[in-house]
């Protein structure tokens, strides 16, 4: 049946006609893609599309990733995709949060070892930020480029992030001042100093310099001297 069979018999279509119409094209674009859906034997959720959003930017990259190129891997329309994420941005950022999420475990376990003095515990810390950051961007190399994009755009998972590093680095600036191993200050002042003052190891942005030999030697003196500029005389 064509547009037009549906109309009246000189063809003209009344306002009421044209709401007919739509609404019924819109139902059946909802059950077509709800057909989908069930023909895969699971519902489509977040979790699935993040999934599949995170093999796509692996296999093209996030300037060339789009939301139909997310679909067609499910097996849907992309407006079954625009339900759960409303833009491309949005589906990078869950991929990107999920993935962030994965390091955060290491980053707590290097503040949270009570066994360590603080100096060793931030010096554990940034040397385990910085290593995980360089093996992200040599073994995930699409999903860093993606990380990468973020930070340049100030999204909310890329200021997320750098919030996180800054608590996990003042509780460790907090638990140093108190023992009397650093010297007093504005715990988050100290924090955010260090952070800036470590950015070429583990800012994005950097990462072209992180496949330098001297990479590894170097950081460990930034940290050495970080260490003793906060000491406690």
């Amino acid at each position: 049946m064509t547009d037009v069979d549906i109309c009246h018999p000189d063809n003209t279509m009344t306002e009421f006609d044209i709401r007919q119409f739509v609404d019924v094209r819109s139902w059946l674009r909802r059950s077509d893609d709800t057909e989908g859906d069930l023909m895969r034997g699971e519902p489509l959720d977040a979790e699935r599309i993040v999934s599949a959003t995170e093999e796509v930017l692996r296999r093209h990259g996030p300037e060339k990733s789009t939301v139909l190129d997310v679909a067609r891997l499910l097996g849907v329309s992309h407006g079954s995709v625009y339900r759960h994420f409303p833009s491309k941005a949005a589906l990078r950022e869950a991929v990107i949060r999920r993935w962030l999420d994965g390091v955060r475990e290491d980053f707590a376990a290097a503040v949270q070892d009570s066994a360590l003095a603080p100096p060793d515990r931030l010096r554990g810390l940034l040397t385990t930020m910085f290593a995980m950051k360089w093996a992200k961007a040599r073994e995930d190399p699409e999903l860093f480029a993606t990380f990468r994009v973020l930070a340049a755009e100030h999204s909310t998972v890329s200021s997320g992030h750098v919030a996180f590093l800054l608590a996990q680095i003042g509780a460790i600036v907090v638990d140093g001042i108190a023992s009397g191993d650093f010297a007093a200050g504005e715990p988050d002042v100290i924090a955010r100093a260090i952070l800036n003052a470590t950015s070429r190891f583990h800012d994005p942005t950097h990462a072209e310099e992180w496949h330098s030999p001297e990479i590894e030697a170097e950081s460990a003196d930034v940290i050495s001297l970080i260490l003793d500029g906060i000491r406690a005389r």
